[in-house]
């Protein structure tokens, strides 16, 4: 089966027209796995808290109370407003989280210490993920996995990595990072393409940064792992192909050849 992943961004699940829209343009794309981050609303519970909100590198220092905080919020609220936007446009969507049936079971970062309890995928149950998508299921997962390792805990789990780590396990056809941007953009303008050996010169050069930067090397992931396309843009990618930026596991070839 051929099947996209499609991780959309935390900051636009505030917007409730944004929700709808994406959810309406879903409906016309094929077998899917939504992928959701939620980072504004891990925020705005922990500022009510009085828990800390911090980030580096575009991850979130995550506590061990931050990190029962997010499997909290993202698994429960921003989930299920996804859920209910897709089931609204007519998708049969259906809330995870990456504990839901060993759906993702992760380990801490290396050399992550100083981001406390935060993760990256080291399994992802593809068989489940598959038997939903032939059921005709959307699954919609929420990224937060638990620690493979004693004593199992939450771990958080940055969403672009999630969704690389998802789409590298489904042999996806495309991965898909959502958001209200219309792609990369260097100097103000929008790349139609970007070579993934670039990326870690453009984030040492500051041209990258926070998110972006996550969501670059997460895209840089999964070209690595065999996913056969990664595109970063707005939601005109449902509607066109050549829409948002294309990430490209090796450079173009040069028009001019050598003689």
């Amino acid at each position: 089966m051929l099947t996209r992943v499609v991780k959309i961004g935390g900051h636009e699940l505030d917007r409730p027209d944004w929700v709808a829209a994406c959810a309406r343009a879903l409906v016309k794309l094929g077998p899917s796995v939504v992928v959701h981050g939620g980072g504004q609303a891990v925020s705005a519970w922990s500022r009510r808290l009085g828990l800390p909100v911090e980030q580096r590198d575009g991850l979130r220092v995550t506590t061990p109370e931050i990190a029962q905080l997010v499997e909290m919020v993202l698994g429960g609220p921003v989930n299920r407003l996804l859920v209910s936007a897709l089931r609204a446009a007519g998708l049969d969507a259906l809330g995870l989280s990456g504990v839901d049936g060993g759906l993702l079971t992760a380990q801490p970062l290396q050399n992550g210490t100083a981001l406390g309890e935060v993760g990256e995928i080291v399994n992802v149950r593809a068989s489940l993920l598959h038997s939903l998508l032939l059921a005709g299921l959307t699954p919609v997962v929420a990224p937060v996995a638990p620690s493979v390792t004693a004593p199992v805990r939450p771990l958080n789990v940055n969403a672009d990595q999630a969704a690389a780590a998802i789409a590298a396990a489904l042999e996806a056809q495309e991965l898909l990072f959502v958001s209200d941007v219309p792609g990369v953009t260097i100097e103000g303008v929008t790349q139609p393409t970007l070579a993934a050996a670039e990326i870690e010169t453009m984030i040492e050069g500051g041209v990258a940064t926070g998110g972006m930067a996550a969501k670059l090397r997460a895209a840089a992931q999964a070209l690595r792992a065999g996913v056969r396309a990664v595109r970063i843009g707005d939601l005109d990618m449902f509607e066109h192909a050549t829409a948002g930026t294309r990430l490209l596991a090796v450079p173009p070839a040069s028009a001019v050849q050598p003689a």
